[in-house]
């Protein structure tokens, strides 16, 4: 029989994009009248900034499909010609089976919803090249979630972070700031990132990088052994990232400085201490001679923390900035920032001055020469506001041991009446099982066949047994010790005993249990695949084809992680801890779930194997057992609304009651 494999025609890819993309920009650009009065024949109530924004999104979606599949041409046919028909000619069968097995509801399957998928080959690195011949969205998107209301009288926000998806992610701190950024401006108000320009950034996902200005900004030196302050050339640079302006801020080219030099976020050759004190300083610098005057600087963990130091300290708003408060969002305290008394001077300011119990000074180090200092203290301290990520890790803060060390800080009356727990969510244009072009099939909560074929494609290429009927179990994870490396470790091993797979996507400095086992007795392992790495487009593929996803996390501020297995239809087994509380509720728990919030999933309560086994073989169980109630579970799950939508009104909740009009 001949190959009815399809090979990946990228010219003909390019003619179906292109002229789409070409529409796109003659509507996004600004001031033609004609786009004026369409948008208005559409609909009056629409704005023509609202339309703007969302033809931006849908033009950048079309741009990151088209650099995906032309970058991929190659590599693709070259594979779709290597692995030969027999995957396709039985991948119709397989998907049918699959259905069958979970018995979803009848539904008229398109004949052609395997069409243009490359089949992978085992050992190949089929998650770096597209696994269409063409992207395949869902006609109509999938069952969109609640839209963003608009506000009135909006604000002005600059977020100061270390991070930002998709440019400078390294976790969690990344997506956030880019979901709440884009949220905010999408209900109206007027949103700006700072951001260090590391310079491995990828610039091309930068939209209209350009030089904006180069200011002069105070900073420490060493000379002599002593620390002296002078200054340091800074150039800024602005772009929008989806849609969201960026400044990006670093030393100007000829100052010799290797500060945010290096080839990753994070564990460059700079003292990361010295290099983040200066980029609170530059931010403050470039806002003052920009003459900026935000209503809410929101400062994220102990990168920026010392910001809110510095901008009542050194700055002593007056007039200018007068309308200005600051808010610091804590995203993770495993992480709070030491800094020696000395090692404050690189911001350009003594730290002597905030060495008192009531400022910055860290009370683990009283007595000790020399006393320290700590970021995220200060911040707390120093800031009108203070949010963390979920409602349940802010009373563990609060109440329980999460605060560690601070715990006395958050004590004072006056600290503890500003803090306040918000849930994170996700972005849900990024993370749309409809729409991924990552995706060698998409689904959605109506049309859900798609997730059988992802399934197919993850066992195809990570070389496991295709059988439709085993539950796979993943996680998606940091490998470090919050992340509960020994109950991963048992959830891995019970799922082998129990005949379903297991897959792994992570690394951190715990990864070596998880490293021998990959390179040895799980080696080829037709059940088990352990990846060591991370990859964006891998871990989109693995949540897509997951039956259950794994978060045993022995601390968890908020997670993204099993908001996102939901919106892909997989199952969360989870620790109740942090957000992980305020977003998973036990299916067969005998209390009612919160007001709005739904039975979605396993949670266990221990720290012990014994607790998760519970959890994890009730899900396994149930998968097994009661298909039909399981294929429910997976699409009411795709149902829920884990978007922005409701945490960006929360945020704009205190945003107004600190700022001044």
């Amino acid at each position: 029989m001949a190959s009815l494999r399809p090979t990946l025609d990228s010219r003909a890819l390019v003619r179906g994009i292109q002229p789409r993309l070409r529409a796109q920009s003659r509507i996004v650009a600004p001031l033609v009248p004609r786009t004026v009065c369409q948008v208005a024949k559409v609909d009056e109530t629409v704005s023509m900034e609202e339309e703007l924004v969302r033809l931006r999104r849908e033009n950048e979606l079309l741009r990151q499909q088209l650099a995906l599949y032309q970058q991929a041409s190659k590599p693709a046919s070259d594979a779709a010609a290597a692995a030969g028909a027999a995957p396709v000619a039985a991948s119709a069968a397989a998907a049918t089976a699959a259905v069958e097995v979970l018995e979803a509801p009848a539904t008229v399957q398109e004949p052609s919803i395997d069409g243009g998928i490359l089949w992978p080959t085992a050992g190949e690195r089929f998650w770096e090249r597209a696994p269409r011949t063409a992207p395949a969205p869902l006609e109509c998107g999938a069952a969109q979630q609640p839209p963003l209301q608009r506000d009135a009288n909006p604000l002005h926000i600059v977020h100061v972070t270390a991070e930002m998806a998709p440019i400078a992610k390294v976790g969690g701190l990344g997506d956030v700031v880019t979901g709440l950024a884009k949220a905010a401006q999408a209900r109206g108000h007027e949103v700006a990132v700072m951001l260090p320009f590391y310079e491995c950034l990828p610039t091309d996902q930068i939209e209209g990088l350009k030089h904006e200005a180069d200011v002069e900004v105070p900073k420490g030196y060493r000379w002599d052994g002593e620390m002296r302050v002078g200054s340091l050339r800074t150039s800024v640079f602005w772009g929008r990232v989806q849609g969201c302006p960026v400044f990006l801020l670093r030393p100007a080219a000829g100052t010799n400085s290797n500060i945010f030099r290096g080839g990753r976020i994070y564990g460059g050759s700079y003292n990361e201490m010295e290099a983040y004190l200066y980029f609170c300083r530059a931010c403050l610098e470039y806002l003052r001679a920009s003459n900026q005057h935000p209503h809410v600087l929101q400062l994220h963990d102990w990168h920026s923390a010392a910001a809110a130091l510095l901008f009542w300290e050194a700055y002593n708003p007056g007039a200018a900035w007068s309308r200005t408060r600051v808010m610091l969002t804590i995203h993770n305290m495993d992480n709070t920032g030491e800094c020696r008394q000395d090692e404050f001077s690189f911001s350009g300011l003594p730290g002597e001055a905030f060495a008192t119990i009531d400022k910055a000074l860290d009370e683990r180090t009283i007595g000790h020469n020399p006393e320290r200092l700590n970021l995220m203290k200060g911040g707390i301290v120093y800031s009108n506001a203070v949010t963390t990520v979920s409602p349940t890790y802010a009373n563990e803060v609060l109440n329980g041991g999460a605060a560690g060390w601070l715990r006395s800080t958050f004590a004072r009356p006056e600290l503890r009446s500003k803090f306040h727990g918000i849930l994170n969510g996700i972005d849900t244009e990024e993370w749309d099982p409809a729409t991924d072009p990552l995706l060698p099939a998409n689904y959605d909560a109506e049309r859900p066949q798609g997730k059988a074929l992802c399934k197919k494609f993850l066992q195809q290429g990570l070389g496991l047994s295709v059988d439709p009927r085993k539950p796979l179990v993943a996680v998606v994870s940091r490998l470090v010790p919050q992340k509960g490396i020994h109950l991963i470790q048992a959830a891995l091993h019970r799922t082998l005993e129990a005949g379903g797979q297991f897959v792994l996507l992570g690394s951190g400095h715990s990864d070596g249990v998880f490293r021998g086992l990959a390179e040895g007795k799980l080696r080829n392992h037709p059940d088990c695949s352990l990846k060591i790495m991370y990859s964006e487009r891998l871990a989109h593929l693995i949540y897509a084809a997951a039956d259950v996803v794994v978060v045993p996390s022995m601390f968890e501020p908020c997670g993204l992680t099993q908001m996102i297995a939901l919106r892909y239809g997989a199952v969360p087994v989870v620790r109740r801890t942090g957000g992980l509380a305020d977003t998973v509720f036990d299916v067969e728990a005998a209390a009612a779930p919160p007001a709005g919030a739904a039975r979605n999933g396993f949670v266990f309560d221990g720290s012990d194997e014994g607790s998760l086994y519970g959890a994890l073989d009730r899900a396994l169980a149930l998968y097994d057992k009661q298909p039909g109630r399981w294929a429910a579970l997976s699409q009411d799950n795709m149902r829920l609304d884990v978007s922005w939508a409701k945490s960006a009104g929360s945020y704009v909740d205190i945003y107004r009651s600190v700022a001044v009009a």
